[in-house]
């Protein structure tokens, strides 16, 4: 059957009735059985002097649904080592002796800003909870500024060391050897450094067996990667801000900032290090773009103030050798087109690959900075509920 113009405005109704007629008599009843489940949950009722009545319900629903979450966890505030942190545990404690896994979790924000008990990351954890069946630790390290790098690192190191304590562990029943460390954006960045330096730590016996990085910060030599070139005015973290975050990370001078916004902050000294974040070598030639490799200008000292923080990889941990990534525990990283951290996450993955280190790397060619916590109404995306399907599937299979 041919549709010429005229019959275009009848086109949805068609296509719709075609549907339906490909569609078998059981498919059609289990959707008219969805909806009616659908509309049974949402609906309620409500005065009619109460506008907007159907919004309402639709809130309503949305608030039901987080006291559901709420009821497979219970959230409890504790100290380690000075340290505060949020812990969720499964409400059920399932049988006798019974260990399970955990995940620690660190939140993002330019290590300036955010918080564990933050709507996005408290719902993670608990929907963490909830499928995994798992202990969530989520640490509230103290923010920059007034408390610049290593403090952030330190804290997180020290809340982690302490809850890999035997006494520890099984206070909350978990089994050392089923333990994640995840994190996004620069809880990402935090993560991949406590992976690293657990794995240094000649008195550490508990090790991890998995880390999540969700499109982490991993390098502050090069912020002129492709990535942030073609993402340098993207909502949510445009490369000002990007950059606004690594200066206040290490200092308030706002020397500093200046100096990266021109991605001139490099020393001879962080200069020898630029081989760990030569994009041309460490991107696939698609991520390239249009855009050609200047290597960044180098003065013959850095700022006194910086000392050694600029190449310290506890801040950049894409600057360790090789031989300090053939250990690490599996990976999975998360980055996204339009971020202007794509290419660090990237590059990360290249050179895990290259260490033999076991790698899920997914890209999201529609994605951008922040759409992992976009899953709560009104700013809820589609997306964002994708990215962290995938993500506790993958901890669902490999933690």
């Amino acid at each position: 059957m041919l549709i010429s113009r005229a019959d275009s405005a009848s086109l949805p109704s068609y296509r719709a009735a075609v549907f339906l007629c490909k569609m078998r008599s059981k498919d059609i009843l289990l959707l008219l059985l969805a909806g009616v489940l659908t509309a049974y949950y949402v609906y309620i009722p409500i005065p009619d002097e109460i506008e907007e009545k159907w919004k309402l319900m639709i809130t309503d629903c949305f608030f039901r649904s987080l006291i559901h979450l709420a009821e497979f966890s219970d959230l409890l505030e504790e100290v380690f080592d000075g340290v505060q942190v949020i812990v969720y545990e499964p409400s059920q404690q399932g049988g006798d002796g019974e260990l399970r896994r955990a995940v620690i979790y660190l939140h993002g924000g330019g290590w300036c800003l955010g918080s564990a008990m933050m709507g996005p990351y408290d719902l993670l954890s608990r929907q963490t909870v909830q499928e995994l069946n798992a202990v969530v630790v989520s640490v509230e390290y103290r923010l920059a500024p007034p408390h610049h790098f290593p403090i952030p690192f330190l804290d997180v190191y020290r809340g982690v060391k302490h809850f890999f304590q035997g006494a520890v562990l099984a206070r909350y029943r978990v089994d050392a050897r089923r333990v994640a460390v995840s994190g996004d954006s620069a809880g990402g960045n935090l993560a991949a450094a406590i992976a690293q330096q657990l794995q240094q730590d000649a008195e550490q016996s508990v090790q991890l067996k998995a880390q999540a990085l969700l499109y982490p910060v991993m390098q502050a030599l090069d912020l002129n990667t492709p990535s942030y070139q073609q993402n340098e005015h993207m909502p949510i973290l445009p490369k000002k801000l990007m950059v606004r975050f690594w200066s206040e990370y290490f200092t308030s001078d706002r020397t500093l900032l200046h100096a990266m916004l021109a991605n001139s902050h490099n020393s001879l000294q962080s200069g020898r290090m630029l081989k760990y974040v030569n994009w041309t070598v460490l991107l696939p030639e698609s991520f390239h773009g249009p855009y050609n490799y200047s290597a960044p200008p180098l003065a013959n000292r850095g700022p006194s103030y910086m000392g050694t923080a600029l190449t310290d990889p506890r801040a950049s941990p894409l600057l360790v050798p090789d031989t300090a990534l053939r250990a690490l525990p599996k990976a999975y990283v998360l980055t996204s087109e339009y971020d202007v951290l794509r290419d660090d996450g990237v590059m990360y993955v290249t050179r895990l690959r290259q260490a033999g280190v076991d790698v899920t790397h997914q890209h999201y060619t529609s994605g951008f900075h922040g759409a992992f916590m976009f899953t709560v109404w009104p700013t809820d995306f589609q997306i964002g509920r994708r990215m962290v399907w995938n993500y506790i599937h993958w901890l669902k299979e490999n933690l």
